[in-house]
């Protein structure tokens, strides 16, 4: 049956609205929906058994700790799956776990989170009608839960937020908000906005309808410019947390390129870069989110800037020619410059600041389901969600390392059958979420836009031995995405043919039926990488998927206009226990684990051993390719190790003993492989080096576009001068001497012995030298003795308790053979004196040592002693006396304090397995003192598996900023951040 319509069709530019556009009439079909419902099948579960009761469960206590060694959060006795990482806990229970702490409402288990959001879905699966069966929505249940607890899929941070909690909970995190060129629009932007950063999630608007500051108001007088009223929307987002105390507001803004304030927007937050430049050398704070620091004290600094551009201007960008702007009100031409002119200023401005990115309109449009409806005009703040003004996305991903089987081949039934229920999960959240205003419900209801995505690619690929940049890692990647895709829009059409299409789909249906084609037809490029790829079961059942979803469109509609993005997947990354985020390539090969209270520890990425097996090492020659790579920090010259297998170990950043890293370019074509075979776009940010040019950023820009591209954010790591929080500044370095200061790490620990690797023990040398002190606490006397290796670290302790009896002698030798092997072990000091400082119990009292007026115990004084001695000023001075006297410390010229001696201690490096008293030990001279000067400064790093001292913990990102919530230096994912320490996000996922 076909019925008329009114439809509309689309004018080419950018800044039309939809009172110019054309209207005409079109007879649309009627959609009959069967009503019957959804039938599951078991995939992942098994009749009559429990998802939880095939898990092994344990208590564990969730803590996160601030740079400082302050206890951010932490909840004890939690119960969480024994596979689960501490990570993931840490993560989980901090963010998601609802009510308030200390009370009965406060969430205690993994299994009533999951319980929460997954019965609560379910339950309105079976209240709208979405299931054929209460057996198929058991079913359903049952394989959700089973998703969710295997860390296969996390829905985005919204859902753990408020679904299950709220009546009418949001469950988007990515909103379009629109805004027209008059005063309450503009003021009630301000209000949406709020409340979406107040309930955890991110917006994006396009300010182009807002008349430019070259343009008259109606009562006479110059308008504002969108450019002015971003300040206030800037100051608002810098005050509100997202989900009310999780994440920093997450907020993108854009302005078409043919607006009158294009120049001043592109140059905006670059010229509030050099105010905070200008601040810094006047000796303002450089820290981020410090109170009248200075960025606090500029803005711009809580939005992402993109550019709109159209094919009409990247092509006069070619061809040198020139650009014209128009009047948003009456459409006169209100500038012409050469095109080039406008390029190289956004280049410019992203090589100082890393903003403004790029939208590219033409192309984004092009793959529009919904052209007849109106155009896209925006993005979410990290661009990978673009679509109809006043819409909402809910984000799902799926975490790809665990859709393997055996053999470690791509699993594609169990993919295909994850995607199926995801999908229907994010479908049924639609109905029944709530939005923060008419219009975005409305939309939301009408079109009912998803986003499902993946993370750890990156992960995979080297897992299999495929080079992130190379055409065999672009086409599995393209590959999987081309298949999550397809899936996902045959699952649409298979809930449209019981529900009905979506309200929009009629008018809509032939351009749709289009760009489902020419996703189809995108495959077959797939093979044109890498003609292997034509013989896999991966890309066959990708073909078959869209050939699917085009026949089950074409007779039953769709019931979701979009279905895929790539976000970031930040803080649900870390619950998924992802190794890397959205399509982002591992970070390095080494990382850094923080601490408990300070240092880190060193592993090696764990797939690394997976793709020695993949490309055919035997085990001695894996062992010796990964001792290799525990000492030197790089994989380059490992011995063995094949040239050709290099590039399949290749990382987003270069190691500091190493040249190799993925390039630039080799981001944007990963990008480009993927962007056929989604809804929406991704989010990444191209990381170009420090010494990048002006020149390389417009010709990412102008590639991206080639490429075919919806969007690119570009960032010149260093670009900000910015002084990190997390780690410790040497004093003597000047900020004037640099733009981008360097900072010396907290001590770093020893690697965890990982697979295939060696112990990673640092003995003492034969001949050592050692500290003796004498102390009393409330008239119990004893002895310390420190064993020290030849830079003045500690690595030996031995206590001698005077007149205690044999009971706490025994104790106290096996209490410092344990601190000793973790010293030897590299676990830091800084750690153990946080962790055993201020405990209490008898003896405690008054001690001969100023610095140290009162002990709580006898373990609660010797590890503020051992900081006293051996951590830096700023450390120390959290465990001692304020305004004490000095006493000597080692690398200081010898005090005559009686109760201080220096000995050379003989003999085996099995310190730890002896009993020695420190009385009557030999006294000698300092012949150490410059070792011992850097180890009181803190300042002195070590691999732990060499002995040798190194300069710097590998650096991510010099520029990058802290935490809110913990003070750890972020890292980047997508075009936001995520803090490695708590999971926290800047982002939108």
């Amino acid at each position: 049956m076909e019925r008329e319509v009114m439809t509309t069709s689309i004018e080419p530019s950018l800044s039309e609205t939809p009172a110019t556009k054309k209207q005409s009439t079109k007879k649309v079909r009627e959609f009959k929906p069967t009503g019957k419902g959804l039938k599951f099948k078991r995939f992942f579960t098994r009749d009559g058994v429990h998802p939880y009761d095939e898990v092994e469960w344990e208590k564990r206590t969730a803590s996160i700790g601030s740079e400082t060694g302050k206890l951010v959060f932490e909840q004890r006795d939690v119960e969480v799956p024994s596979n689960w990482s501490q990570m993931a806990t840490n993560v989980v229970v901090s963010k998601y776990f609802r009510g308030r702490l200390g009370t009965d409402q406060r969430e205690t288990s993994i299994r009533q989170l999951i319980d929460r959001v997954a019965n609560t879905i379910t339950d309105w699966g079976i209240k709208d009608g979405y299931f054929a069966s209460p057996e198929d929505a058991e079913i359903f249940r049952a394989e959700l839960t089973y998703l969710v607890l295997h860390q296969k899929m996390a829905f985005n941070s919204p859902v753990w937020f408020n679904v299950g909690v709220e009546e009418r909970p949001q469950a988007s995190a990515c909103f379009i908000n629109s805004v027209s060129d008059r005063m309450e629009s503009i003021l009630e932007l301000a209000k949406t906005e709020g409340m979406l950063f107040k309930w955890g999630s991110g917006t994006g608007s396009n300010l182009s309808p807002i008349r430019s500051s070259r343009e008259q108001l109606r009562g006479g007088g110059t308008a504002s410019g969108p450019v002015s009223f971003m300040k206030g929307y800037d100051a608002f987002a810098g005050v509100i947390k997202s989900g009310g105390k999780t994440r920093r507001a997450a907020k993108m803004v854009m302005l078409d390129v043919d607006h009158p304030d294009i120049q001043e927007f592109v140059t905006c937050k670059a010229d509030e870069e050099k105010k905070a430049w200008a601040l810094i050398e006047a000796g303002y704070d450089g820290g981020f989110n410090v109170p009248g620091g200075a960025y606090d004290s500029i803005f711009f600094q809580n939005a992402n800037h993109s550019v709109r551009v159209s094919d009409a201007f990247m092509k006069a960008v070619e061809d040198d020619a020139m650009w014209q702007t128009h009047a948003v009100v009456d459409g006169r031409v209100v500038d012409e410059f050469p095109a080039r002119e406008l390029m190289k200023k956004i280049a410019d401005a992203a090589w100082i600041c890393g903003d403004p990115g790029m939208q590219y309109d033409t192309t984004i449009n092009d793959w529009h389901t919904c052209p007849n409806t109106d155009r896209i005009y925006g993005s979410n703040p990290c661009s990978e969600y673009m679509f109809l003004n006043d819409s909402a996305c809910n984000l799902a991903s799926l975490n790809l390392m665990t859709y393997r089987d055996e053999a470690g081949e791509f699993d594609v039934e169990s993919f295909k059958a994850a995607v199926d229920l995801t999908i229907t999960a994010q479908e049924i959240l639609v109905d029944n979420a709530g939005y923060p205003t008419p219009a975005i419900e409305k939309n939301s209801h009408a079109y009912r836009p998803l986003g499902l995505g993946y993370a750890n690619i990156g992960a995979l690929l080297m897992a299999r031995g495929l080079p992130y940049d190379s055409p065999e890692g672009r086409a599995y990647a393209g590959a999987i995405t081309a298949l999550m895709c397809g899936q996902a829009y045959t699952q649409s059409a298979k809930i449209a043919q019981t529900t009905g299409p979506f309200e929009g789909y009629p008018i809509n249906e032939e351009p749709m039926l289009g760009v489902i084609g020419k996703h189809r037809a995108a495959v077959e490029d797939i093979a044109h990488e890498w003609s292997a790829m034509n013989d896999t079961d991966l890309l066959k059942a990708a073909r078959t998927s869209w050939d699917e979803a085009l026949e089950a469109g074409k007779e039953f509609g769709f019931r979701n206009s979009q279905v895929t993005v790539l976000a970031p997947t930040g803080t649900i990354g870390f619950m998924m226990d992802c190794d890397t985020t959205g399509i982002e390539p591992d970070i390095a090969l080494i990382k850094y684990k923080k601490l408990v209270g300070g240092g880190y520890f060193k592993i090696v990425n764990q797939t690394v051993p997976e793709a020695l097996v993949r490309l055919g090492y035997e085990a001695k020659e894996r062992q010796a390719i990964i001792d290799y790579l525990m000492e030197n920090d790089t994989i380059e010259g490992a011995p063995g190790l094949k040239d050709e297998h290099l590039p399949v170990f290749d990382c987003a950043f270069t190691p500091a003993n190493g040249t190799r890293s993925i390039k630039p370019m080799g981001h944007v074509r990963m990008m480009a492989a993927a962007q056929p075979f989604l809804s929406g776009a991704i989010s990444k940010t191209v990381n170009l080096p420090h010494e990048a040019t002006v020149e390389d950023i417009a010709d990412c820009y102008m590639e991206s576009w080639k490429l075919g591209l919806k969007a690119v954010a570009i960032y010149r790591d260093g670009c900000k001068r910015t002084q990190p929080l997390s780690t410790k500044l040497d004093d003597s370095a000047k900020a004037s001497e640099t733009s981008s200061p360097v900072a010396q790490p907290e001590p770093m620990a020893a690697a965890q012995p990982v697979w295939g690797s060696t112990e990673s023990r640092r003995r003492l040398p034969d001949e050592r030298p050692s500290i003796t002190h004498k102390f009393s606490i409330a008239g119990h006397e004893g002895y310390i003795t420190v064993g020290m290796y030849e830079d003045g670290q500690p690595g030996e302790l031995f206590i001698v308790m005077s007149k205690e009896g044999s009971v706490v002698s025994g104790l106290m030798d096996s209490f410092a053979t344990s601190i000793s092997l973790g010293l030897q072990y590299g676990v830091p000091l800084q750690v153990m004196v946080d962790k055993f400082s201020h405990t209490r119990f008898e003896p405690s009292g008054i001690t001969a040592n100023p610095k140290i007026r009162f002990a709580k115990s006898v373990t609660d004084y010797i590890f503020r002693w051992l900081a006293d001695k051996f951590l830096g000023d700023a450390e120390r001075d959290l465990y001692l006396t304020k305004n004490a006297t000095e006493a000597w410390r080692p690398g200081e010229p010898q005090v005559s304090e009686e109760s201080t001696k220096i000995v050379f201690n003989g003999g085996e490096d099995d310190g730890e397995e002896e009993s020695a008293s420190a009385e009557g030990a030999e006294s000698d001279t300092d012949e150490k003192g410059e070792g011992f000067a850097s180890a009181r400064d803190g300042q002195v790093l070590f691999d732990a598996t060499t002995g040798k001292k190194t300069s710097s913990v590998y650096t991510l990102q010099a520029d990058a900023p802290p935490c809110s919530e913990c003070g750890s230096i972020m890292v980047r994912s997508g075009a936001c951040y995520k803090c490695q320490n708590c999971g926290s996000t800047s982002g939108c996922s």
